[in-house]
């Protein structure tokens, strides 16, 4: 873990930005979090307050607001983004500009005081690899979306991000790195997702929706191991350069099943909807983690029924004060 570090988490208002935020400040660390808050998990959860936060409200793609705010940082985490298949069919150009001028507003700001720049970690996502992704590699094919279908506008900008960051490094020796979450739940999870859905949906005794049949395959990651490979990625000197999947193949289950865990784990007796969703999906998405577990030594830890068990206990405790 980092210790008396200053870090940047762009986007770290965010649900993944929140939990970075607050280990990296209980370590001992100075965290700058930017973020316009359009999703805000940090100041709900008070993580704010704590010592060593510092939050400024700006968006990534004003250089000013990125080159001030990474100012005396060793490390960055470049999460920022539009997130939710929904908002990024609604919102396909700002998802693009977000991700396309943010990302590169990140790296020029990093390069311009590379000399104090230990790591760069950009995330980027498991979307990359397409609708069918088996026991899919860093270096399998990855598979661009039709132009025209919104749906593949988040997968083929954060792909770009990527090649970006890797030719920051390859053309300056800027020390970058990419991580690929695949599918990441848990408490403080704000927006859309489905375990937020279905568990929200569940304690209140309301039906949960599933797209079209619910087969879709799907590998589940608990925050607690995205965290620790986040904070990997950050540490080991052989990260730089290369891309990781982050996830746990061994949490793997259809919607449908997802669903019906929860509602078991939950006690609730709320229905199962069937709801017509005549757009893209992705119908299989499982990650091979055998690169991040030789180079960075990460290993999934938290398995879907146990962190399906401690999310649903975080949601039941907020939906009791409410």
């Amino acid at each position: 873990m980092l210790t008396g570090k200053r870090v940047l988490l762009t986007g770290g208002a965010g649900f993944i930005g929140t939990h970075l935020t607050r280990a990296l400040a209980g370590a001992g660390n100075q965290v700058v979090v930017l973020d316009n808050l359009r999703r805000n998990a940090l100041q709900p959860a008070a993580v704010d307050r704590l010592a060593g936060v510092e939050l400024r409200v700006g968006d990534v793609t004003d250089l000013h607001a990125v080159v001030s705010a990474i100012r005396g940082c060793s490390h960055v985490v470049h999460l920022a983004s539009i997130a939710g298949v929904d908002t990024v069919m609604q919102n396909p150009v700002t998802t693009m500009r977000i991700n396309l001028i943010g990302t590169s507003n990140v790296l020029e700001a990093a390069l311009a005081q590379a000399s104090t720049i230990e790591r760069v970690v950009d995330f980027s996502t498991s979307e990359v690899f397409g609708r069918h992704a088996f026991n899919v590699t860093e270096g399998d094919v990855t598979s661009l979306g039709a132009v025209g279908e919104a749906r593949w506008t988040y997968a083929v900008s954060k792909l770009a991000t990527e090649h970006l960051a890797f030719n920051y490094f390859k053309q300056y020796g800027l020390p970058t790195c990419s991580v690929r979450p695949f599918n990441i739940y848990g408490p403080m999870q704000v927006g859309e997702g489905a375990v937020h859905h279905f568990i929200v949906r569940a304690l209140r005794g309301e039906p949960l929706s599933v797209h079209n049949d619910g087969g879709q395959i799907r590998a589940w990651c608990y925050v607690d191991d995205i965290l620790d490979g986040t904070l990997r990625a950050l540490e080991q000197p052989a990260a730089v350069g290369h891309a990781f999947n982050i996830g746990n193949p061994r949490s793997t289950v259809t919607i449908y099943n997802l669903a019906r865990d929860v509602v078991r784990l939950a006690g609730s007796s709320s229905p199962i909807e069937f709801v017509r969703w005549a757009y893209p999906d992705v119908e299989l998405r499982i990650p091979n983690i055998d690169k991040a577990r030789s180079l960075l030594g990460f290993e999934p830890r938290v398995d879907l029924e146990e962190g399906l068990a401690r999310t649903i206990a975080w949601y039941r405790e907020r939906e009791g004060r409410g």
